[in-house]
């Protein structure tokens, strides 16, 4: 079990959602290490999601961050349980990790939700039944909870742990809802013109599958623009951070030019 928990935990990954967490917490003028647990809960989080999402019942996977998927690498039963184990730890490193109690009770309420039937459960579901059916308000739907929410989460953690005033956690919050949209655009966008080796992960699975990706309803060149314009919108959301704010908008310029 310890073997498989590492196998998929310790990938080699981007890990833009703690990354998230720790510059929310800079953002709003605090010690990005004690914010660390709010960071590794939200990998731990998001760790679990992709071990399941890889599932023969699912999405049905073999290989995810350039290694063989965790029940690929061991099998479907282990790999269950290191998702379980997953998501309980994630919440035990929070609860432990984060003071005042108060501030880890309200992260741990904040990233439930995230993981729950509303946003990533839901958002999987849906995405599995949708089955190449629905429009453009469909499919934004879907991927701001199976994937938004998640990053909108990890804002919010960073910000709980510092202290953050409502205004500021109203401002990471549309950052993070715009980020996250754009994020699924440009990973739609990869899956369709990138390559395995690069991607570390299979390509152009949606598109064979049926499912609903933006460039099959808005092509290319519309998705790209829309990627770009939830960007500048994100950016303009964090005005109010001043200086302060120079990472995250780094970072969402990275989400829209990355190539993996």
């Amino acid at each position: 079990m310890g073997a498989a928990i590492r196998h998929s935990l310790l990938a080699p990954g981007k890990r833009l959602r703690p990354i998230l967490v720790l510059m929310s917490a800079e953002a709003s003028s605090y010690n990005r290490e004690l914010a660390m647990p709010a960071a590794c809960a939200v990998e731990m989080v998001h760790a679990y999601s992709l071990i399941h999402d890889d599932l023969p019942a699912m999405d049905d996977d073999d290989l995810r961050r350039g290694r063989p998927s965790c029940h690929a690498a061991f099998d479907e039963a282990t790999a269950i349980l290191a998702g379980d184990a997953l998501l309980a730890q994630a919440f035990e490193t929070l609860a432990d990790g984060i003071r005042p109690s108060d501030r880890a009770a309200r992260c741990c309420a904040v990233l439930a939700k995230a993981a729950g039937p509303a946003a990533l459960v839901g958002g999987q579901a849906d995405d599995l039944s949708s089955q190449g059916e629905g429009g453009i308000a469909h499919l934004e739907h879907i991927h701001r909870r199976k994937t938004g929410a998640l990053f909108r989460a990890s804002l919010q953690l960073g910000a709980i742990a510092a202290g953050a005033d409502a205004d500021k956690l109203q401002a990471l919050d549309t950052y993070g809802e715009k980020m996250g949209l754009a994020f699924q655009i440009v990973d739609d966008l990869l899956d369709l013109e990138s390559d395995e080796e690069t991607l570390g992960k299979r390509t152009q699975k949606d598109s064979q599958q049926g499912k609903l990706t933006f460039p099959g309803l808005l092509g290319v060149d519309e998705s790209r623009r829309r990627a770009e314009q939830l960007i500048a919108d994100a950016c303009r959301s964090l005005t109010l951070f001043g200086p302060q704010a120079s990472r995250l908008e780094g970072l969402a310029h990275y989400v829209l030019e990355r190539k993996h």
